[in-house]
């Protein structure tokens, strides 16, 4: 018999639609708590619920606990599906595979509208994850987000989209996988994965994006508050204003650790224009720069990493030998 259980933090997939005013917001019972699920007798399901909070509600440090409490089921469970709000859900799932090291099955999933509104995509996305989580074609595929018929890996998916529930996408490379009514299909998959077990997230890491005109007041007010490391969102392949360096410099001179990513969808960043605040400058100075990630998920990893060493060159390391 295969042993799944359901893990609930909140999010819209276990709100209610008031039908008087419209608002969407949090119930005193989860609303997919004793759904009929129609799977065979040799699958038992259990549910459990670790938070119930709006996904804006959640820290690095929750999703942590998060990972701590699927660690503890995976000795019992042979699969797990965690629902989630949809604003920081890629967040909590790229934590999640930055931490957890195991090759069963760990899916997250949400909901663009609650159980009770029309088009609902709650109980359908439930649904699926179960699905795949029952899949053996779905283990050592590391974390994985489920969400409208489509398979994503943590590490490249993102919400494009404020209310379509065809929201979450992996600009780079697609999904790696699709669900039908009859199969779970994957296609492709990540060609490496490493975990970095942490006890706990206590570092400072700032993120900033990049734009016109931008200077070096905010990153000095940034400074001044004693970051343990800062991310940047750069322009296009990881360029930034000249007006930048004399901060970017000082920080550097701190030993504090710098990342810069992309503010664009696609491609990675690379040293490849020498002006001044280009990329080539940059990465001469000490920048570290990232293979695809995006902003928020390069400063988690930037989080996990100074907990597990402050050698810039070690941390270097993690982000640009980690495709």
């Amino acid at each position: 018999m295969k042993k799944i259980i359901i893990i609930h933090t909140g999010g819209t997939i276990s709100m209610l639609e008031n039908r008087e005013t419209g608002e969407v917001n949090t119930t005193n019972e989860h609303p997919l708590t004793n759904v009929p699920y129609n799977f065979s007798d040799d699958v038992m399901i259990d549910e459990y619920i670790a938070y119930s909070l709006p996904s804006p509600h959640i820290t690095p440090k929750h999703m942590l606990e998060l990972a701590k409490t699927i660690e503890q089921f995976l000795l019992e469970y042979d699969g797990i599906v965690v629902t989630h709000g949809t604003d920081t859900l890629e967040e909590t799932a790229y934590l999640l595979e930055l931490v957890l090291d195991t090759e069963k099955p760990v899916i997250l999933t949400g909901a663009m509208r609650s159980s009770n509104e029309i088009g609902s995509d709650a109980l359908y996305n439930l649904i699926s994850s179960v699905r795949v989580v029952l899949s053996p074609a779905a283990y050592s595929k590391g974390v994985l987000v489920v969400m409208n018929d489509e398979i994503h890996s943590a590490k490249n998916v993102t919400k494009t989209s404020t209310s379509n529930i065809a929201t979450f996408q992996s600009p780079q490379f697609g999904p790696i996988g699709i669900i039908t009514k009859e199969s779970i299909l994957f296609h492709h998959q990540l060609t490496s994965r490493t975990a970095y077990p942490v006890e706990n997230i206590s570092k400072n890491v700032p993120l900033l994006k990049a734009y016109a005109g931008m200077d070096s007041n905010i990153i000095e007010l940034v400074y001044g508050g004693k970051p343990d490391g800062l991310v940047i969102e750069g322009l296009g392949q990881g360029n930034l204003p000249k007006e930048t360096i004399p901060a970017i410099k000082q920080i550097l001179a701190d030993q504090i650790p710098i990342v810069l990513v992309s503010r664009s969808f696609r491609g990675a960043v690379q040293p490849t224009y020498a002006y001044e605040g280009g990329g080539k400058q940059l990465k001469e100075m000490g920048v570290i720069f990232t293979n695809g990630l995006t902003g928020p998920k390069a400063r988690l990893k930037l989080l996990i990493a100074l907990e597990n060493t402050s050698d810039i060159q070690v941390i270097r390391d993690i982000f640009e030998k980690d495709f």
